[in-house]
């Protein structure tokens, strides 16, 4: 007499069920934790993180100077940092800082210096342009070239800019020259006339098209 049973195939069928479907109930839970723990939370545009729409007014960035309205003054051929400053839904003065992919960068060059592919008709009297001052590469901050006068650099990855050629790339990663916004002068101050000419970082030309109507139906 055999000291072993033939095992009921029956029986041997439900144990595997009954543990692929625990471990998969296991798999499923730590994927959904995994999932919920790494996802993005919901993006609601508030008027605080809208981009520059038409008719905000530069103010400094600088936290000595933050919110005061940039005058022509305080303008010259190194980078002067601006947020745009528009309104809430009630009327009040808001600094739209709460993206900071918002913060912008200033110049004001000696007249006949800004060339194309600028657009001339977005600057002041062909002196003053503005760009979005956040890299198309990675997103950094872009500043000042001190080993390049005129230029811009990224202090990230080493990506160059010619903020007198339409923020042209002229040196490392960018993909892409930095967005040029449209400003015009109203009495002392600078206003936004338009949005981004181009699709700043980091929206690509859809995206951006699609946050631009989101703003306008915001704004009514």
């Amino acid at each position: 007499m055999t000291r072993y049973r033939k095992q009921d195939p029956e029986i041997t069928r439900r144990k595997f069920i009954n543990v692929a479907m625990g471990t998969t109930a296991t798999v499923g839970v730590v994927s959904l934790v995994s999932a919920l723990g790494t996802a993005n939370p919901v993006f609601r545009l508030t008027r605080d993180k809208m981009p520059p729409v038409k008719g905000d007014i530069l103010v400094h960035a600088v936290e000595s100077k933050e919110g005061q309205p940039i005058r022509m003054a305080d303008l010259s051929e190194k980078l002067v940092r601006a947020w745009p400053m528009g309104k809430d839904e009630d009327g009040n003065s808001i600094i739209r800082k709460g993206d900071p992919n918002n913060i912008l960068a200033v110049y004001r060059f000696p007249k006949g210096q800004i060339q194309a592919p600028t657009n001339l008709e977005a600057t002041v009297e062909g002196e003053i342009v503005v760009y979005s001052d956040v890299c198309t590469h990675a997103g950094c901050s872009v500043a000042d070239d001190d080993q390049r006068a005129g230029a811009m650099k990224c202090p990230c990855h080493s990506g160059q800019y010619d903020p007198k050629q339409g923020c042209k790339v002229i040196g490392g990663p960018p993909p892409r020259p930095l967005a040029q916004l449209p400003v015009r002068l109203d009495g002392e101050n600078l206003v936004v006339g338009d949005f981004f000419l181009q699709n700043p970082y980091p929206f690509n030309e859809a995206e951006w098209e699609a946050r631009k109507k989101e703003v306008e139906e915001q704004l009514g």
